[in-house]
Order: structure tokens, then sequence, then C-alpha cells
């Protein structure tokens, strides 16, 4: 029975999980001006443009500071995302215009010149919101002078003046954008010490977009209105031919396995005991290491749950795609609830076929996929703290991160257990195994393992390859993924593919009597993570991202994400492959 001191603790995390974001669209009731009233304004990140998750705390360049900084109170979302949102000497008053607003005079020493000259090099940008509204900016343009009779060279110049437009509509903040002035950037080519003036301006226009609608332009960027009809035709062509081609597959097999059956009841006693029939006393017999196939089978469908639950709110639209931070709230605070359907499955699993020792399979299931999440996580965090950036966990999130897996989901996931050892439903195969198991002959090369993964993995990923490459354009990158409706479809077209393809190799590798399909079906259902993760290192190599932070973030966050897709899949297919071998098994022994 769950005490008080429970439930405080929950209420807790779950508040700290959902204090406000300042990436999620406010409400109609709220951000209400009237003129000259103060706006919130917050200067966020600085990093280089062509890598995302490369990203500084904006003061590490030798900007105008104001004193003291304060540091606004953050999600844990944000904080996961990177955001670190400060105050500035910025002010904005509502509809009030302000031209070549003084920010400060500052002497710039050539250490400092220096770290601006390195930024320019690398395209820093900078992010700044604005009543929630993110926008960002560069800090200065890189041009090569060949036309100088000293014979060229390359220039570096500074913005020193900020233009910002700001779009109302009555008494409400629309649209915010920024501008570096190139007609007033100060050449800091040479490495000597120099005296700058920081300035901007804020010009306010009023606008009949409504403001309920002021988060459409972040949609509208990440998709042009052309490219979005390709797209939904391209989702739909290759959508409807592969559906095709596992229809036919399924019909195929379908007929194939009806006159096996009609075979099996007309033959003699010879005759039948031959193809995936003769192994009917095999192939329900324990799989080797059973604790770990059904503890992944476990990770598998808590995962599954967890990704349906986050993209049907993408589709009911309580989650925005703008709002990476809310993304993240949510996916924390699911995922330690969801643990109680890892600890079901696995112990149900085993339960039915194994027996006693259950708490073996949920113990690996506990760690299967947290274990070497929390490894890479490690590794990347300390990477993230050497180079300084704002990908870096603090101390205090690394703790409320482990309070949630610590009191919440382990308890769950042991809960989840025992249910599912309570409630477990004795298996009873078509006959009883034999001491030993039949010996499986030596199989053709197409008919072993690594061809079947390749065949398994091959042909949904031929079908999610487009969507995949929107998905990493979005995490990492600047677009903003919207077409949930989209991706959705796309998932459960994958489901259907996997699955019917893994039940047609498991026939065929029942009928070449080999009963050894309980790992087989894990692999071939998994193997198309694989594939997504060699497309990974595909849109990596086309991309311009560098580094070695941006590196070792990019394929380490990805080995997660393709991990996850691996343990889904893996799930899902031994489930349908589970349920097809008992259906054949079953038949044959009603007759």
């Amino acid at each position: 029975m769950v005490n008080t001191h429970f439930l405080i603790l929950f209420l807790l995390l779950f508040r700290i999980l959902q204090s406000p974001s300042p990436s999620v669209a406010a409400s109609p009731s709220d951000h209400r001006y009237h003129i000259g009233e103060h706006l919130p304004f917050f200067v966020n990140t600085v990093g280089p443009f062509n890598n995302p998750s490369e990203t500084y705390e904006y003061y590490d360049l030798p900007f105008c500071q104001p004193e003291p900084i304060v540091r606004k109170k953050e999600s844990l979302g944000e904080v996961l995302k990177g955001d670190r949102l400060c105050n500035a000497l910025y002010e904005f008053k509502f509809r009030e215009n302000k031209i070549d607003e003084t920010l400060c005079q500052k002497w710039i020493n050539v250490d400092e010149v220096a770290s601006f000259k390195e930024a320019i090099n690398r395209d820093y940008y900078f992010q700044f919101y604005l009543d929630d509204l993110p926008f960002w900016g560069f800090i200065g343009k890189l041009e090569e002078d060949s036309w100088s009779p000293a014979g060229g060279g390359t220039k570096y110049y500074l913005f020193t003046h900020v233009q910002f437009d700001v779009l109302f509509n009555g008494d409400q903040v629309i649209e915010v954008n920024a501008f570096g002035d190139p007609n007033r950037a100060i050449d800091i080519s040479n490495d000597v010490d120099v005296d700058v003036k920081f300035t901007y301006s804020v010009t306010w226009n009023a606008t009949a977009l409504h403001f309920e609608n002021r988060m459409d332009r972040y949609s509208r960027t990440s998709l042009l209105p052309m490219y979005r009809q390709v797209h939904w035709f391209s989702f739909i062509n290759s959508t409807i031919i592969i559906l095709l081609l596992v229809g036919l597959l399924a019909l195929v097999y379908t007929r194939q396995l009806k006159s096996d059956l009609k075979k099996f009841s007309n033959a003699n006693e010879e005759d039948k005991e031959v193809g995936w029939k003769s192994i009917h006393a095999d192939a329900f017999r324990h799989p080797p290491n059973s604790s770990l196939l059904f503890a992944l089978v476990g990770i598998g469908t808590q995962l599954l749950i967890l990704l349906f639950v986050l993209l049907f709110l993408g589709f009911i639209g309580t989650l925005y795609p703008y709002s990476c931070g809310g993304l993240l709230n949510y996916l924390v605070l699911l995922y330690a609830l969801s643990t109680v359907f890892a600890g079901y499955s696995s112990a149900s699993f085993y339960s039915q076929f194994v027996g006693n020792g259950w708490e073996k399979s949920v113990s690996l299931a506990a760690i299967l996929y947290t274990g070497p999440v929390f490894v890479i996580a490690s590794i990347l965090n300390i990477i993230a703290i050497s180079y300084g950036a704002t990908t870096a966990l603090p101390f205090g999130s690394i703790i409320v991160i482990l309070v949630i897996f610590i009191v919440l989901a382990i308890p769950l996931l042991m809960f989840g257990g025992v249910v599912g050892y309570r409630f477990r439903i004795e298996f009873q195969g078509p006959s009883s195994a034999k001491r030993y198991p039949r010996e499986i002959q030596q199989l053709a090369w197409y008919r072993r393992t690594p061809f079947q993964m390749f065949i398994g993995g091959l042909v949904p990923f031929s079908a999610i390859v487009l969507q995949l490459h929107q998905v990493y354009a979005s995490m990492w990158g600047y677009k903003i993924y919207t077409l949930s409706s989209i991706l959705f479809v796309t998932f459960i077209t994958a489901i259907v593919i996997i699955a019917f393809v893994n039940i047609g190799l498991t026939y065929i590798q029942l009928s070449v009597e080999d009963h050894e399909w309980w790992w087989r079906s894990v692999l071939c259902g998994g193997s198309t993570a694989i594939f997504m993760f060699g497309y990974c290192i595909y849109f990596y190599v086309r991309s311009n991202m560098s580094g070695f932070l941006q590196l070792s973030f990019f394929f380490g966050y990805n080995a997660c994400f393709c991990y996850a897709f691996f343990l889904i899949f893996a799930s899902i297919s031994f489930r349908v492959s589970l349920l097809f071998v008992r259906h054949i098994y079953h038949a044959v022994k009603r007759e």
C-alpha cells in the first residue's frame, strides 16, 4: 500500500518536472501588456550554427553584462535541453520604439578579441527569448578581402548594433526577430585592443496575426508548402507499395500454411513427421538465457507503450513541436511511470515458460536499457563539462533524475513484476518436450541468422527512411517536426511490416526443422535499428557538423535512440512470432 510520504514525494517530483517553460506557448488569457510596460526578456546560449549540441552560455563571450547576472529558474526538461536563461541589459517596453539605444561602452582586450574572432570563424549564433518567444541571430560575419592592394585576407566583423523588429496585435506580442546591422560592424581582424560601443534598436509594428497562431511561424519554417506536398505524396506512395507487398507475402504464407495443415492431416504417420510439424516437441523448449530474453521483451514493451503515449500526445496537440523542454519533461516522467509494464511483461513471460526465478529477469529489465544510457550519458556529460558547454548537466539535475529512478521507477518495476508473477497464465505446449533437443541440420547461407536479419531489417527500414530523415533533421538541425500524424501512421506501418515479415521468416525457419526461433525472432525484428544507425552515419557524413563534442553527442545519443528502437522492434517481432507458433501448433494439436 502506498504511504503518504511516497505520494507527497511523487507530487513534488511532478511539480519539478512541470515548472514553467519559456518555450511553451502561453495561454491567450496571459501575456497582455499596457503601453510602456516592461516585457520579460532573457538571453540564452551561443554556439556554432552547424553544431546544435555545442552550445555555451551567452556571457561566456565578452558581451555587455548586467550586474548581477540572474539565472531564470528552469524545469528539468530545459536543463536537459541545454537552456541557460539569464537577464540582460536589453530593455523592452511594450509598443515603445528605441533608436540607437546604448547597451554599454566596452574596452575589449586582445584575448577577448581572439574569442570573438574564433566565434565568428565558427559561425556562432545567439538565442534570445522575448515574452516566451525564441529568436536567433548571428554575432558577426566573415569576409574574404580579395580586392585590397595588400593582397587580400580574411576579415572578421563584429556586429555591435542589433535591430529588434517586434510585431504586436492589440496588447499582445506576436513575433520578434533580431538582425545584426552589417553597416555598424567593426573590423576586429587585427589582434589589438578595441573600444566598442554596443547599441540596439527596437521597432514595433502592428500585425493581423492572432496570438493563438503566433507559433505557426516556427512550423512554417520547418517545411516549405511545396515540399510538404511532395512529402505527403512520397509517404503515401511508399506506404501503399510496401503494404501491398506485405499483403501479398501474407497471402502466400497463409495459403502455404493451409496447404501444410491439409497435407499433414491426410498423410500417413511417417509423412506427418516432416517439416515444421516434426519439431513440435522442441518448438516451445525453454530458450537459452531466458532471463535476458524476457527482460529484453519487457523493456521493449515499456518503450513501445512510452512511444505510443508520446506520439498520441503530439497527435492531439498536448506536446508542442517547438517545446523540447516540455517533451523531455514528459519523457522523463513517463519513462519512470511506464517501468511497471517492463516488470509485468518480464515476470509474466518468465513465469509462464520457465517458472520460478522471475526476479532475475525483472532485475535485468531495470538495467538493460537504463544501464547503457547511463554510461553513455555520463561519458558525454564529462566531455561537455570539459568543453564548458551548456549540455553538461548540473549536479542538482543529476540528483533529481537519480531520485526519480530510485524512488519511482524501481518500485513500479518491482510492483509490475509481482503482478506479472501473480497473474501469470500457465502455458501448455502441444506436447511435452523431449529430454534432448532435436539436432538441427546444416542450413544454407540464405536460411541463417545474418541473412534473415538483413531481410528483416531492410524491408521495414525502407518504409520509414523518409520520416527518419525528417526526425534526424529535427533532432540535429533547426527544422521543427510538426507532422505528428505522419509520424504516427509511419510507426503503425512499420509495426505491421515487421510483424508480417518476421512471421514469414519464422515460418521459413520452422519449415527447415530449425526450432531455435526465440532469439532469431528478436534479432530479425530488432535489426531494423541497425539500418537506422547506419543511416545516422550517412546523415552525419552529409552534414556540416564537426568537432569532437558534436561527434560524440551525435553518435552517443543516436546509439541510445537506435538501441531503444532495437528493443521495441525486437519485442514486437517476438510477440507476433510467439502468437504465430502457438497458432500453428495448436491447430495441429486440434487435428
